[in-house]
């Protein structure tokens, strides 16, 4: 059974067709956290049915510069052109990041740098996981640089702090988070959706 969760009692039916967004998962290190914390978000925001998810993992869009670990010219590009597709039919993305000395992964800089038009007049929302602070500074960050792209960043975050120790993935109050955050996300998604389909955006 879904869950119901409404910021707004104006909100769409479920009756409209629901947001495409995309999960990215931004690190791509040897041993990384990410599948793990991205594995837990899309499976509690596929319970809802106003959204619908796509994932790109950046370990296979834009593996580390690890000659063994790199696939072939062939397949590199064809990743990277799916994931292209999935951003430019995307309403709406989650960012699932890490933080790397106070800020995000390169890879991550890499991919958001290598496309531009697709972000546009779109919601981004964060999920991020680190030690005390719990990768706010990565987001704090990546707020920036989206605003630079011309998106926007949802208020609430969904941050998963020391999570090698502390991870619960049945947690009632880190599930309660994610739901809030997509509401807003919902929010965000379905005004700028119709707001593009009414007069399309050009960021200058």
């Amino acid at each position: 059974m879904s869950e119901t969760h409404t910021l707004d009692p104006r909100r769409p039916s479920s009756a409209s067709r629901p947001l495409r967004v995309v999960a990215i998962v931004g690190s791509t290190r040897p041993g990384r956290y990410g599948p793990t914390i991205a594995d837990w978000f899309t499976g509690v925001a596929r319970t809802r049915d106003d959204m619908e998810f796509e994932v790109i993992d950046l370990a296979e869009t834009m593996p580390p510069p690890d000659a063994a670990a790199r696939p072939s010219a062939a397949e590199s590009v064809q990743a990277f052109a799916e994931a292209t597709g999935k951003l430019a039919r995307a309403d709406a993305f989650v960012v699932v990041t890490p933080e790397y000395n106070h800020s995000f992964p390169g890879g991550l800089k890499e991919f958001i740098d290598a496309h531009r038009t697709q972000w546009a007049a779109k919601p981004v929302a964060f999920v991020s996981y680190g030690g005390m602070s719990g990768g706010l500074r990565a987001v704090e960050h990546l707020r920036q640089v989206f605003a630079e792209l011309h998106a926007t960043s949802v208020r609430n975050v969904v941050s998963v702090h020391n999570p090698w120790t502390t991870f619960d993935a049945a947690c009632p109050d880190a599930r309660a988070a994610a739901h809030r955050m997509l509401d807003q996300l919902g929010w965000w998604g379905g005004a700028l959706r119709d707001a593009r389909a009414v007069r399309p955006y050009e960021a200058v």
